[in-house]
């Protein structure tokens, strides 16, 4: 479905020529000089700022230069994984339709995708470079370095990522599809330079057609997310605007460049780590030996460790990656169905969005502005008004559940669990920690989290596999990487649309909305969710975010409140069958077939949807804590 799912189906082998078996070889080449790269910069990234920590808070001697070095470096890695994840197939795309229809005609889109994507790149190549020669006149405070070598990134990942496009093309396709792809993309790209003068007199009506027409096609044909945001910003701005495409670089500059959403590969990281080490396994263990006797206890244990793991790793795919291997064979041994596993599995992902340290809490402060250290109080509380809905719909299903299978552990076993689990529970509470009592920032924090799993998984688990580092620290990139694409994408999309008046438009529709604040939080509800299963999470949230946030402060609706609203619309719509990527990366990781999990999955969304209701109807659920705290 996505890059959270084996979203290409095993094509036929194409027919040996030399053409393709070169193609094949430079890919090899150049895709493994890119994955190490990429990796090596993950693993200078961390070793910078948790450097930056230590001399700063145990030597007193803040590094003034390791910030600056990490925002060069960030946007390398920003670029490179975003190759990396094109190479693999791994960008965030809508590919329900396309896998429900014909192998023949899937080559065709497949193709038609990868020929859309290498027409943008085509395009914004030129003005990248430029971009990139215009910032050599800035030179950096600290390392004094000319700021192109931060900017030269963008031509540098833009270019490559055609190339790499170009050798998929060459290596997955016959060569009639791929001359039709090619030829189809430059036809499009034509009729809309040729029919130019005819949007000059459409006004606003342009953005219906590239914001919706031109998004919503390549969406739903299969086009990576982040290329249907460009494709449709790129064109908006070039035929209807007399705007500089050197504009638009910066604006994915901007987007890119947010220096604490470097957090995002840090903690994707730490997701890695701790299942590596089996920290996260030790929690699992203790929780099943406290609940694993009670019928559904292996469900509220289910619930109990997805609330527990994303308080370390902050990216769902991780969490749901560490839990699912250890609590679904003894689950599947007392009789559980597949598909009410992956149900709740999705389920919980959508649960768990508020948890800190949430990539998306992250994402949506960097882009609104809103304190994260704010977002990250009011996530908890609001994550478990949800969790015991979901728990009162496992009761339900498993109140006459057989426990003959069950075991029950004896009172020092538990202990004993607890004693072994410890180490890996204190993580989420050092986390916090470090960030409340001004240790670290809350991008640097992530790094303080890697050391010690590193040191508790070595030193008290005795696991930690060396030749598991390489390809987590790869892994890191591509998500990484197809992440902050998207979010580069979007932030210049967001940008066009301001621009354009949109922004006061939709401010002065969603204020005159019926039913005051309440109104407004029932119609944001229904758009999250709808835009959360088409156009998933983060690209959700930073295209409208900075549109809506504004527009919540004039209806009343507290900035922390509406985060928390927001993103559970948003995650309901993200693991929601039949469009929601999140649904089908909880089946690809549990190894289930969507469609036994379609049926019981609706249960836990509507549980998920009454949670969402009583968190939106009481504001201190989620800015309690906050007005405690001051």
């Amino acid at each position: 479905m996505s890059s959270l799912s084996s979203s290409h189906a095993a094509a036929p082998a194409l027919p040996a020529h030399p053409l393709r078996r070169a193609a094949e070889a430079l890919d090899a080449a150049l895709g493994g000089l890119v994955e190490l790269a990429a990796a090596a910069i993950v693993l200078v990234e961390i070793l910078v700022l948790f450097a930056g920590v230590v001399a700063r808070y145990v030597f007193h001697s803040p590094l003034v230069w390791s910030d600056e070095l990490a925002s060069i470096l960030f946007l390398w890695l920003s670029m490179l994984g975003a190759v990396v994840a094109l190479r693999r197939g791994e960008h965030m795309r809508m590919t329900a339709l396309v896998n429900h229809i014909g192998p023949a005609r899937r080559a065709q889109l497949e193709a038609g995708a990868l020929a859309a994507s290498l027409a943008f790149l085509f395009l914004i190549l030129a003005p990248a470079i430029e971009y990139a020669h215009e910032e050599h006149f800035i030179i950096t405070p600290a390392l004094e370095l000319s700021n192109a070598w931060r900017a030269a990134a963008i031509p540098v990942g833009m270019g490559l990522m055609a190339l790499v496009a170009l050798l998929r093309l060459l290596r997955t396709q016959t060569l009639p599809h791929l001359l039709l792809a090619l030829a189809g993309a430059a036809a499009m790209v034509a009729a809309f330079w040729l029919a130019q003068p005819l949007f000059a007199g459409l006004g606003k009506v342009n953005l219906v057609i590239f914001f919706v027409g031109i998004v919503a096609a390549t969406v739903f044909a299969g086009v990576p997310i982040a290329f249907s945001f460009a494709l449709a910003t790129f064109s908006y701005l070039a035929l209807t605007t007399n705007t500089p495409m050197l504009v638009m670089v910066g604006r994915l500059d901007e987007g890119m460049s947010h220096l604490m959403l470097l957090a995002v590969p840090l903690f994707i990281f730490l997701g890695s780590l701790i299942e590596m080490t089996g920290m996260a396994r030790a929690m699992i263990q203790f929780l099943a030996s406290l609940l694993g006797h009670v019928r559904g206890g292996l469900s509220y244990v289910l619930i109990g460790a997805m609330y527990l793991v994303s308080g370390i790793s902050g990216s769902k795919i991780a969490d749901m990656a560490a839990i699912a291997p250890v609590l679904f064979p003894e689950m599947h041994k007392r009789g559980a169905k597949p598909g009410d596993l992956v149900a709740l599995l999705a389920a919980t992902g959508a649960q768990t969005e508020t948890i800190p340290p949430s990539i998306v809490l992250i994402t949506i402060g960097s882009v609104t502005g809103v304190s994260i250290a704010a977002l990250f109080t009011g996530g908890l509380l609001p994550a478990v008004v949800l969790g015991l809905a979901l728990c009162s719909v496992v009761w339900w299903r498993y109140r006459k559940e057989d426990l003959s299978l069950a075991q029950r552990f004896a009172p020092r076993e538990i202990g004993r669990f607890f004693v072994i689990a410890l180490p890996a529970v204190a993580l989420p509470f050092v986390i916090r920690a470090a960030v409340v009592e001004g240790v670290a920032t809350a991008t640097e924090v992530s790094t303080i989290g890697i050391v010690y799993s590193a040191l508790v998984g070595a030193l008290v688990y005795r696991r930690f596999d060396l030749a598991r580092l390489k390809p987590m620290l790869i892994e890191t990139a591509s998500l990484s990487g197809a992440i902050m694409l998207i979010v580069g994408c979007a932030t210049a999309m967001a940008w066009a649309l301001t621009q354009s008046g949109f922004s006061g438009d939709l401010a002065r529709l969603m204020a005159g909305m019926p039913g005051g604040s309440y109104g407004f939080l029932a119609v944001s509800i229904v758009a999250f969710i709808i835009l959360g299963s088409v156009l998933e999470g983060i690209p959700a949230i930073v295209l409208f975010g900075p549109l809506l946030f504004p527009v919540a402060a004039q209806a009343g609706v507290h900035e922390v409140h509406y985060a928390m609203v927001v993103i559970f619309a948003m995650g309901i719509g993200l693991f929601a069958p039949p469009f929601g990527v999140g649904y089908y990366g909880a089946c690809a990781i549990s190894r289930v077939d969507p469609d036994e999990g379609i049926r019981p999955i609706w249960g836990y969304i509507a549980a998920l949807l009454v949670g969402l209701v009583i968190v939106a109807a009481c504001p201190w659920i989620s800015i309690g804590f906050l007005k405690s705290a001051s």
